[in-house]
């Protein structure tokens, strides 16, 4: 079992002013490449980048059967980008010309389909998760740089609880550290699904978080390495609940331990950890507001009033990219 440990302050984010470039989506889905770019997918099928720090945006959308597709995943890796569709019929889509074309590389017809949340751990491994159309979670992984997908047996995952599915709210329900990933799910239960092996074999674990209502539990995880890890959300009808919505983790998710219990902030959709803070560092933002910490969760600090659905660092950690209601953020990090 390993441990944050770090000096008293890692860094003070004092109002910082978020930039936001009007986009006309709903944007859930962003995948951030390095300090100027960034990718996003949302609505009506919408896609874009920008690799100049917001100054111009490439926007786009993609049509199947004449009708607009919906986006709340993407996800990149050095070849390619990816696009997954919620709803039935799922459709993910690879580009490796910068959406010059797509090419649907898996489909699935089921009429329960929802996919939920994607991540590559490589260049040649990815991972996707949504709802359940059968007796568990759906998971379907990639080892051949995303050309071909292939799903999960139910057999080969823990079954899913009645009510327990999981939340499209930020492309936060997987996290991923070398061979290990992690699934968070929501409802009625609530849990965190965890693989030490890209995906072929998987363990699940309870959590402190609020759950049994339809719209109550995790609705973001991340990990900072294979023992620390941060789970957040709350009752999405009821924001300002901010008990048993925090939680974190020192032994890879077996065992978690609430933060910041009765304190705010309330509900948020996601949780990032800042990079190059040795685990200390998070933004959290939702509806409404951003806030940050510096002690691993244990107390915080709101920045903004702000609505924003999700939040991504580049690995410099100098920026912070936001997607929203029609509309994407960025603020430097950058310390005074």
């Amino acid at each position: 079992m390993a441990s944050c440990n770090a000096p008293e302050e890692i860094f003070e984010l004092k109002n910082p002013t978020v930039t936001t470039f009007p986009i006309n989506s709903s944007i859930r889905a962003i995948e951030v490449i390095n300090d100027e770019t960034v990718w996003f997918a949302g609505s009506k099928g919408m896609y874009g980048y920008t690799e100049d720090g917001g100054k111009t945006w490439f926007q786009d959308s993609i049509f199947y059967k004449d009708e607009p597709v919906h986006f709340r995943s993407i996800a990149a890796t050095n070849d390619a980008i990816f696009l997954l569709s919620i709803a039935s019929p799922a459709l993910l889509f690879k580009t490796t010309n910068k959406g010059e074309s797509w090419k649907i590389v898996y489909q699935e017809n089921d009429s329960s389909a929802f996919y939920d949340s994607m991540k590559f751990f490589d260049t040649q491994n990815g991972i996707a998760m949504g709802d359940p159309t059968d007796e568990c979670l759906s998971v379907i992984l990639t080892n051949d740089g995303g050309n071909t997908w292939e799903k999960v047996s139910c057999e080969d995952l823990p079954p899913a609880a009645d009510g327990e599915a999981a939340f499209a709210a930020s492309n936060t329900n997987i996290s991923v550290f070398e061979d290990n990933v992690w699934i968070a799910s929501g409802g009625k239960k609530s849990r965190i699904f965890h693989s030490m092996d890209k995906g072929k074999t998987w363990e699940v674990y309870e959590t402190p978080i609020v759950q049994g209502g339809q719209m109550t539990g995790i609705f973001t995880c991340h990990f900072y390495d294979k023992y620390n890890g941060i789970i957040f959300g709350g009752d999405w009808e009821n924001m300002e609940q901010n008990t048993a919505n925090k939680a974190v983790t020192d032994d890879g998710g077996r065992t978690w331990k609430l933060v910041s219990d009765g304190q705010n902030p309330g509900y948020r959709s996601c949780v990032q950890y800042v990079p190059n803070t040795n685990g200390n560092g998070l933004v959290a933002v939702g509806i409404p507001g951003i806030d940050y910490s510096n002690d691993a969760g244990n107390t915080w600090t709101n920045l903004s009033d702000s609505s924003f659905y999700t939040i991504r660092f580049p690995e410099s950690g100098n920026v912070a990219w936001l997607a929203g209601d029609r509309k994407i953020g960025r603020f430097l990090l950058a310390n005074d």
